[in-house]
């Protein structure tokens, strides 16, 4: 273990699994190695660039032996790209691990019996199935290795894409993502170079100047396009020279939309949106029901893959019709409404008050009568007067953030202690928290994972818990 240090070069080091954050880990002389850039299966050269106590993290430097798992990634900036670290491993192998993320986090943090485990439900496309990106401009943007060392004199540094990983200042500029259908490459593009060609300036984040901040694209399963500009300095001329440019160019932009934000980060919830052509919102379908989703509403970001998880919800639930359901992190209302054809009554509580009145109008479009959403933080909302008031659930969904739920939530919903406790997670670690506090009244009955980001680490869970 000593031979391990910091700056130095690991000759044939093996690539023998992949961590729950998505990097390869090797080990050598009993410590562990958190490599970026290696397949499981890989005999590869490491050079160490960080050591602790009890780890080490690490570059792949060159790849001796490459694994059988190993494919040649698609996109151009593979490797720089803070996203899809997992396009050189084939889709079948990051299936089989994301499964095995899923067994770990529920064994080693929640202790729960896994026997009720069912095969990861997969995605049919490995790419282009985002609806939601959003982009930063910078007028610095990143400049790989191989520009550094061409020694070529780059004088326009303005770039539009994706943060580097852990470097909040530098951006890299995208030419092509496959995360997302087209026309969202031409928009993207297409604003940089108007952008470059009338000299309008890209955001200088330390320096807090410039006019062009960030992007967002929302599209929908029915065509429908969303764009959102957020610029930081109030220049009107210029503004309405570059959303007129996206008016004229993309007659198939639905809603754009663009706000002022001079804040210290990029968040919406707080921010007057305007609406400059088109719609406020776009929408979505499912079933035959339409879902509104504007600028500040959550929806799932894989809309294919959110109708399998909708359906896997609901068919854990079991109901007939006759049951009070709780939706706890409701967002806009989709899984509230999705289910309330085969309920009783469906209670939605979301932080978000702004989805929280899309949801009530998703309803009210759908024509949705046994519906009724609450806005506000979950611990402070579901008490034992909400459950008195609204009636005491018979069956609870919850699609709690990474964080996962407040103890507060957990303590309430034991105490209602609904037949059914459907939990749906994006963070298995958190969710096996969770679970661990409510084996007591209830049992896991199924327990079935769901891929909802190809070439990444994350995965969905899916676990019905039934009151002993």
């Amino acid at each position: 273990m000593s031979k391990i240090k910091k700056n130095i070069f690991v000759e044939n080091a093996p690539i023998v699994d992949i961590s729950s954050e998505g990097k390869s880990v090797a080990k050598i002389d009993g410590m562990v190695i958190f490599v970026d850039g290696g397949v499981p299966g890989d005999i590869a050269d490491v050079m160490i660039t960080r050591k602790k106590n009890n780890y080490a993290e690490g570059h792949v430097v060159t790849i001796k032996k490459p694994s059988e798992n190993r494919v040649v990634p698609v996109c151009q900036h593979f490797g720089h790209c803070g996203g899809c670290k997992w396009q050189n491993l084939d889709y079948q192998t990051q299936l089989s691990f994301k499964h095995k993320t899923v067994a770990d986090a529920l064994t080693r943090i929640g202790k729960l019996d896994i026997a009720r485990l069912e095969p990861i439900f997969g995605n049919k496309e490995a790419y282009y199935y985002r609806n939601k990106l959003e982009f930063s401009f910078s007028d610095k943007k990143w400049l790989t290795n191989e520009q550094v060392k061409s020694g070529e004199q780059i004088d326009n540094r303005n770039g539009l894409g994706f943060h580097i990983p852990k470097m909040f200042d530098k951006i890299l500029d995208i030419k092509t993502c496959y995360l997302q259908e087209e026309p969202s490459n031409a928009i993207r593009n297409g604003i940089r170079d108007f952008a470059n060609a009338h000299n309008l300036s890209f955001f200088g984040v330390r320096e807090k100047t410039g006019l062009l901040r960030t992007l967002m694209i929302r599209t929908s399963s029915n065509g429908e396009i969303m764009v959102v500009i957020q610029f930081f300095e109030n220049q009107p001329e210029n503004i309405t020279l570059l959303l007129d440019y996206l008016k004229d160019n993309f007659p198939q932009i639905t809603s754009l939309q663009y706000t002022i934000n001079q804040k210290g980060n990029d968040t919406l919830q707080d921010l007057d949106i305007i609406t400059y052509y088109g719609r406020d919102h776009i929408f979505e379908e499912m079933e035959g029901l339409k879902f509104k989703i504007s600028a500040r509403s959550f929806y799932q970001t894989n809309s294919p893959q959110a109708y399998e998880l909708y359906k896997i919800t609901r068919d854990f639930c079991g109901l007939t019709g006759n049951e009070v359901v709780y939706d706890l992190y409701t967002g806009t209302g989709t899984i509230a409404n999705f289910v309330s054809g085969q309920a009783k009554k469906v209670i939605g509580v979301e932080y978000v008050e702004d989805a929280v009145k899309d949801a009530r109008v998703n309803s009210s479009f759908n024509g949705i009568d046994n519906t009724l959403f609450f806005a506000g933080d979950m611990k402070d909302i579901l008490n034992e007067q909400f459950i008195a008031e609204h009636g005491k659930p018979d069956v609870v969904i919850t699609d709690p953030p990474r964080a996962g739920m407040h103890e507060d939530v957990v303590r309430v919903l034991l105490k209602a202690a609904p037949e059914k406790i459907v939990y749906v997670s994006c963070n298995p670690a958190t969710q096996a928290r969770d679970l661990a506090m409510m084996t007591d009244l209830y049992e896991i009955r199924r327990i079935l994972p769901v891929d909802m980001f190809p070439q990444t680490a994350h995965v969905e869970n899916v676990v019905l818990l039934v009151k002993k």
